[in-house]
């Protein structure tokens, strides 16, 4: 049966791409390519797929009608790497099974969740 695998790439207008890029570097470590994006080798885990309500809050402060979710080997270190850039979190939390997250603001104004899923296979 034909059907989708799962998620190929997000790609998005910015105002300033080239600062985007470099901000993506620099603070969440990302290893840019000459055609100007990254590429990321899937860890053992899964990827969702989660539509919301129209009136969510849960993508706050952000005004985009979407967020990005990104997978961390280390929220600690992600954290603390993001905050010597300057960068606040807009809060974390311990969700036991499905792992920690953590929440910042990247300078397009788009809300990011870190993911640092939880030992063994994440729940559904």
């Amino acid at each position: 049966m034909a059907k989708v695998l799962g998620l190929g790439g997000i790609f998005f207008k910015a105002e300033d791409p080239a600062a985007l890029r470099d901000w993506y570097a620099r603070v969440l470590g990302f290893d840019i390519h000459s055609w100007g994006g990254a590429i990321f080798k899937q860890p053992k885990t899964t990827t969702n797929w989660s539509p919301f309500a129209a009136d969510t809050q849960y993508f706050a402060p952000s005004a985009a009608p979407f967020m990005i979710n990104f997978i961390v080997d280390d929220i600690d270190g992600v954290l603390a790497k993001a905050a010597a850039e300057g960068v606040q979190s807009l809060g974390q939390q311990d969700e036991g099974g499905m792992g920690r997250f953590a929440w910042l603001l990247d300078p397009a104004g788009v809300k990011i969740e870190l993911w640092q899923p939880a030992k063994g296979e994440p729940e559904a």
